[in-house]
């Protein structure tokens, strides 16, 4: 009975929460159009149409305890606020320089921001709803894959998502830029090792605010059959909005690769 009753409220707010790493936010300026983290100027927990009335966010996984301090998550968290100030004061010029341009690398040029951009963000609430997930699920797979192996494949992850989001639509000029994408193949990897593990969420639906357990493959599954029926939505857009083909394309990325990073030693359910 328990859990019919966190199922319902999960699916109550599980569309919003579909997007809740990729919210954005006005910064106290009025930004360029940008793809990847963008829809509108919601925040975490606004309603993307009436019927949305919350969200869910991860806080960590409740079933295990790692062998050690996650140092490198906490890096690339730390990296993702560095170049967020840096982009706070840069502006605007700063986002055109390092966000990825589709137009751009198809035509050759630009390759580097493909790297930099997955550590850019349009806003305090943008980046911390992404470092909430990141840390929710990184540590657990930073614990399996060991640092370094998690460093690499947090970046190739976030690279094969910058990829998906030029093919799918090479000839935009919006600034494609967040790192929900190496995020997402975070998740991938999380659910093919660990998909029984309870995730301590906190669930919100109008004014009820609780914290539950929900179980690990039926969080990220819904998360991510979201995306995956969302890619014809925007995909072809040029005014900006959220880039699905990034996070499916991440995601895909971390369940088809994960067992290949893993230690000898980690293990899985």
């Amino acid at each position: 009975m328990k859990l019919q009753m966190v199922a319902r409220l999960y699916i109550s707010a599980v569309r919003c929460a579909g997007h809740a790493i990729i919210s954005f936010e006005k910064a106290g300026r009025e930004p360029p159009q940008r793809t990847e983290i963008t829809r509108g100027d919601r925040s975490p927990g606004t309603p993307e149409k009436a019927t949305d009335v919350g969200t869910v966010i991860p806080l960590g996984d409740a079933s295990r305890r790692g062998r050690r301090f996650a140092w490198m998550t906490a890096l690339i968290i730390a990296a993702n606020a560095y170049v967020f100030l840096r982009e706070l004061e840069g502006g605007d010029a700063f986002v055109d320089r390092w966000a990825v341009i589709p137009a751009q690398i198809t035509s050759g040029h630009g390759w580097i921001t493909i790297f930099t951009g997955m550590f850019m963000h349009a806003g305090w609430l943008h980046i911390l709803g992404n470092m909430v997930f990141l840390w929710a699920f990184g540590p657990a797979i930073e614990d399996a894959m060991g640092p370094i192996r998690y460093l690499a494949f947090y970046l190739m992850g976030g690279v094969v998502a910058m990829l998906a989001q030029v093919a799918g639509s090479p000839g935009s000029t919006v600034p494609c830029l967040g790192a929900s994408g190496a995020i997402a193949a975070v998740m991938g990897a999380f659910i093919v090792t660990y998909p029984r593990d309870r995730i301590r969420t906190l669930v919100w639906i109008l004014i009820i605010i609780r914290v539950t357990y929900i179980p690990a493959v039926v969080l990220i599954g819904v998360w991510f059959l979201i995306q995956l029926l969302s890619v014809g939505s925007v995909a072809n857009v040029q005014t900006g909005g959220v880039a699905y083909l990034a996070h499916v394309g991440g995601f895909v990325f971390g369940v088809l690769t994960a067992r290949l990073w893993r230690r000898r030693t980690a293990y899985s359910y």
